[in-house]
């Protein structure tokens, strides 16, 4: 027991040197090198990190510029449509307002055409030799004719003068042609239907019977005025129409 005791001693002494050794701390020079190591290595890192960050924040500052303009851009376009969204829907309300009741409006002066038809069928001579009670009939046809126009201006339907005017396809429509020297060629002269506009629109086009054969400005004399004579009365054309053929 004493021989192994013994010849074990040296051993354990040995490990526990070794063991002091390896928890001995570094010396002062040691110690301060290693710190030295620590601090740069730590301030490198501190350079690489803020380095990393300024670098990021740069790229992060590009994108959200381009991402701002994105933006812009689009919100630029939605407005730009809104407001045109908003005048057509304006327009589209006004014309629903205007020609809504064009349907409505075509019948009603088909009315209006029968009341002037019913007046026109009655000759002034039998007007003025009428019973009392007739004479009121034509008055009160003759009330609601005018209160039926009335009516329809208020909403934008208007009579179209067409007798006596130089004739224009977009407003007329010719049914016939009359041989009528008295006035110039293309003047409505008589009006079958009257024509009705709604708006700026044309509700129903005039029938007329135009004028052909009349005379012309240029063949007049040097003296003689065209808008007299395209405007002008049918006495003064047929004076002035023998001392053209003398």
């Amino acid at each position: 027991m004493m021989t192994d005791n013994g010849a074990h001693a040296p051993e354990a002494a040995k490990q526990d040197g070794e063991d002091v050794v390896e928890t001995a701390p570094p010396s002062g020079a040691a110690a301060a090198e290693t710190e030295k190591r620590e601090k740069e290595a730590e301030a490198q890192s501190r350079d690489k990190q803020a380095e990393a960050q300024s670098g990021g924040q740069a790229v992060d500052v590009e994108a959200l510029a381009k991402e701002s303009a994105e933006f812009r851009d689009r919100w630029l376009r939605a407005l730009a449509e809104m407001e045109n969204l908003r005048r057509r829907t304006e327009r589209e309300v006004a014309d629903a307002r205007t020609y809504g009741i064009a349907s409505f409006a075509r019948d009603m002066v088909g009315v209006a055409d029968n009341m002037r038809r019913a007046l026109a069928a009655v000759p002034p001579a039998l007007r003025e030799s009428a019973e009392a009670g007739i004479k009121s009939l034509i008055e009160g046809v003759e009330l609601t004719d005018r209160e039926l126009a009335k009516a329809l201006e208020k909403h934008g339907v208007r009579r179209l003068e067409a007798q006596g005017q130089k004739f224009d396809p977009h407003v007329h429509q010719a049914m016939f042609e009359v041989e009528d020297p008295s006035v110039p060629a293309g003047t409505v002269v008589q009006v079958v239907q009257d024509g009705y506009t709604i708006g700026e629109r044309v509700l129903r086009p005039a029938l007329v019977g135009v004028a052909k054969g009349g005379p012309k400005a240029a063949n007049g004399p040097a003296n003689d005025n065209p808008d007299v004579q395209a405007g002008g009365k049918p006495e003064q054309d047929e004076a002035s129409a023998p001392a053209t053929g003398k």
